[in-house]
């Protein structure tokens, strides 16, 4: 099901600008039309988004569960802004004439969505290398709406042409899928994990502004590390990794090698009842690339930081918690930054801190 409104408004050859007026200008409409033209500008993995989704993992990322099946439920919301250096990154080619050099543009990107994340975790009663070990696959279902507005400047030697423009577009379906491994130790007050997941594409249409997957394929690694103290009443983790992108077959736009660190505290408050902290850090690390790539490395970064709080209880015969998490996002790079907020039910057959939630961003 899909919403698509595109309204760009025409360069000179309507909206009455005198036929003499166009045939002058005529260089100058040719390499402008091209930017309002929806199918050009519809990236959504180019531009400042990935794989990870900033905030996945959270409080005992790195405590080993207890065997059996895990599934997570998690509404997600977020809204975010960005401005010319995202709108400009949907520049393109025409023919062998490269309009990017020519353009100075202003304006903005903003989008909206409105998920819910799935994920379902195994985890293993026989250690493996002396740890415990899981797999699971995560993938989400919901709304993304994107709407952006420009102005664009178009330069052929001593003429000039100016003109605004707005699309919007939304859609709802499904997204990817991300299958995810992870091996986990616990010795004292000391938790170790290292996991492996990646991205499998199952939904991406190039000439659209909005989508719910990212087009191509990834691969992501890392490590965590939880600390729990003797006496129960302080908890931290962090989760850190690396993902390596593939190039968007539709595209031909590559994404470079991103960097991502998820944190996040903890203080009892009863015996049910959680708050402290969450918090993240994303940073690409090397250049985008790829025959499609029109703006140079853009590399993005992101900062976000924010409350939790945690209620467990009983679920017929089950265990499960309650997860409030919000994030407000600081010193955004190349990427759009707003707030996100996620509220995950975890019913399970025991006690255990590991998640499965889609990592793509």
């Amino acid at each position: 099901m899909h919403g698509n409104d595109i309204r760009p408004t025409p360069w000179g050859l309507t909206n009455g600008w005198p036929v003499k007026a166009a045939r002058a200008f005529r260089p100058l409409l040719m390499a402008g039309a091209a930017l309002l033209i929806a199918p050009q500008l519809a990236r959504a993995d180019e531009g400042g988004a990935g794989f990870w989704l900033p905030g996945t993992y959270g409080s005992a990322a790195a405590e080993p569960g207890t065997p059996g099946w895990n599934i997570a439920i998690s509404p997600y919301g977020a809204s975010a802004d960005a401005g010319a250096n995202v709108v400009r990154a949907r520049g393109i080619r025409i023919g062998d004439f490269d309009v990017t050099s020519h353009l100075q543009v202003s304006g903005r990107v903003q989008t909206d969505s409105e998920l819910v994340l799935l994920g379902v975790t195994y985890v293993f009663a026989k250690p493996i290398l002396g740890g415990q070990a899981s797999l699971g696959l995560g993938g989400e279902v919901g709304r993304t709406a994107a709407f952006q507005s420009a102005t664009v400047s178009v330069s052929v030697g001593p003429r000039q042409a100016v003109r605004s423009f707005s699309v919007r577009d939304s859609v709802v379906g499904v997204g990817d899928f991300a299958p995810i491994v992870s091996l986990a130790w616990s010795a004292g007050p000391n938790s170790f994990m290292v996991y492996g997941t990646g991205n499998v594409p199952v939904g991406y249409d190039p000439h659209r502004l909005a989508n719910m997957g990212i087009g191509h394929g990834a691969v992501d690694g890392g490590a965590g590390y939880t600390f729990q103290n003797v006496s129960g009443d302080f908890e931290a983790s962090a989760v850190a990794g690396f993902t390596y992108n593939l190039e968007n077959p539709a595209t031909h736009y590559r994404n470079g090698v991103d960097f991502h660190l998820d944190w996040a505290t903890s203080h009892p408050l009863s015996k049910a009842l959680n708050v402290g902290l969450v918090g993240y850090v994303y940073q690409q690390i090397t250049g985008d690339g790829g025959a499609g790539d029109q703006v140079g490395p853009f590399m993005s970064r992101v900062v976000g930081i924010g409350p939790q709080v945690t209620y467990a209880f009983g679920l017929g015969e089950l265990d499960a918690s309650l997860n409030l998490k919000g994030y407000a996002e600081l010193d955004a790079s190349r990427r759009p930054a707003g707030y996100n907020i996620w509220l995950t039910l975890l019913p399970r057959t025991g006690a255990g801190g590991q998640p499965c939630m889609p990592e793509r961003s």
